[in-house]
């Protein structure tokens, strides 16, 4: 994902009295009078709060908590990262990195997750997509900003951090606290094997060396299949996605020709943003390919899913998608570490937005885990625009949680049982119907 400068910063200092800025000039009108006079309020409750608030503060934290203020209550994706935050930030896209290994956002204060990476402390532990995050080692994550959150889960390899995981719909949430340690994550973000007469690609995640790594996979199942070689499988199940170029380079590995997504800043005039289209050459030499999804494929998983079924290249196997279609913009700050900003949503090749929708599968198939990743989406969709406070909740709310099945023993992919999805993804590669077309 392109990183840009931020420019033309506008500054202020606040020195033990309230802040005074310049009288706005004529041009912005009343506009830019109440932009001013609203950074005064700022000002003014920023010294109250330093004089008068009961315990002592600190500058530099209630000045954090501000501009995180400001970016969470754009979208779940925007959010200021101090300077160790925004550095391990840059590290994570370059495949190595310490934690958890698992992709989070913020939701009504609590931490969803978005996916577990592959053969993380966090996917060995049972953790799914759209689990919530209550508390990490019996401290409520209600009330901290994201990064805080964030740097509490991260720590020494092999330290243990407990998280406690409400899953579920709200009426019949399950909440149980799992135990996870810590480890030096090193995502290897491409496996292959073999599947009959099919070549299996597992791509876990989008970082630097991506299409560089799922392009030598290919070659080496046609060295090993040579003409047994009938088509490919490529699983973007549980994928949050990644770098934005990459993204674009996957798909451009399978298309000849065409737009591939086009990225739109969402305001001015509907020129800005920008298309990116597919040079010539298929990686798969025109073999038949199914694309696995399902409710943990996320962001530029989407945005290679949306590309293949739109040009008809790929059929879609499994179920809908998470639904995240904004780009977001690393932006250094100097000393100060750096920002991620949604700059922009994208769309694919037809034309579709799947933020909040996602991108549905031409052939549905189910594992029991898909179901359970379906549901608890579906019900943080219907809250979405729901704001619940500790002070607010019911007394049913506040009982003691409900015992449940421990989490590593739900099914995943491939191990614990029949991969059902994987299968009917064989059965339309051998017998394929014609995906379904995009308008």
């Amino acid at each position: 994902m392109r990183n840009f400068l931020l420019g033309g910063v506008c500054a202020f200092v606040l020195m033990g009295s309230v802040a005074l800025f310049a009288a706005p000039s004529k041009v912005g009108g009343l506009q830019a009078s109440e932009t001013y006079r609203q950074l005064n309020l700022f000002g003014e409750i920023f010294e109250r709060v330093r004089n008068d608030y009961y315990k002592e503060t600190k500058d530099d934290e209630l000045m954090e908590a501000a501009i995180n203020g400001m970016l969470t209550s754009l979208d779940p994706y925007s959010v200021y990262m101090p300077p160790r935050s925004f550095q391990e930030a840059r590290v994570q896209t370059r495949g190595e990195f310490g934690g958890l290994g698992i992709e989070v956002t913020q939701e009504n204060g609590l931490i969803k997750v978005v996916s577990p990476i592959d053969d993380t402390p966090a996917q060995k532990a049972g953790i799914l997509p759209g689990d919530l995050v209550t508390h990490l080692d019996g401290d409520p994550v209600m009330g901290k900003t994201l990064n805080e959150s964030i740097e509490k889960m991260r720590g020494a390899p092999n330290t243990n951090i407990v998280l406690t995981v409400r899953r579920g719909a709200a009426d019949s949430a399950k909440t149980f606290d799992v135990k996870i340690t810590r480890a030096v994550i090193k995502t290897r973000v491409v496996r292959s094997r073999r599947e009959g007469e099919f070549g299996y690609l597992r791509i876990s995640s989008f970082n630097e060396h991506t299409t560089q790594d799922m392009v030598a996979a290919i070659d080496k199942l046609k060295a090993e299949m040579g003409p047994e070689l009938k088509g490919y499988i490529i699983d973007l199940r549980d994928n949050p996605g990644g770098l934005l170029d990459q993204a674009i380079s996957v798909s451009d590995s399978f298309l000849n020709q065409g737009e591939i997504v086009s990225t739109r800043a969402l305001r001015g005039t509907a020129d800005e943003g920008q298309r990116y289209n597919a040079k010539r050459g298929d990686a798969a030499d025109g073999k038949p390919m199914a694309v696995l999804i399902n409710g943990g494929s996320a962001s530029a998983s989407e945005i290679v899913a949306g590309a293949l079924q739109d040009h008809h290249r790929a059929v879609l196997v499994g179920n809908t998608t998470f639904g995240k279609g904004l780009v977001q913009t690393m932006i250094p700050l100097g000393e100060f570490g750096g920002m991620k900003l949604t700059t922009a949503g994208y769309f694919t090749p037809s034309g579709r937005s799947i933020d909040k929708v996602g991108i549905s599968a031409d052939v549905e198939a189910w594992n029991e885990r898909d179901r359970q990743i379906a549901a608890a989406l579906k019900e943080r969709r219907q809250m979405t625009d729901t704001r619940q406070t500790e002070e607010n909740k019911s007394d049913k709310d506040k009982q003691e949680p409900a015992q449940v099945t421990p989490p590593h023993q739900v099914p995943t992919p491939g191990q614990d049982g029949p991969d059902l999805v994987l299968q009917a993804a064989i059965e339309v590669l051998r017998a394929p119907p014609k995906p379904t077309a995009r308008k």
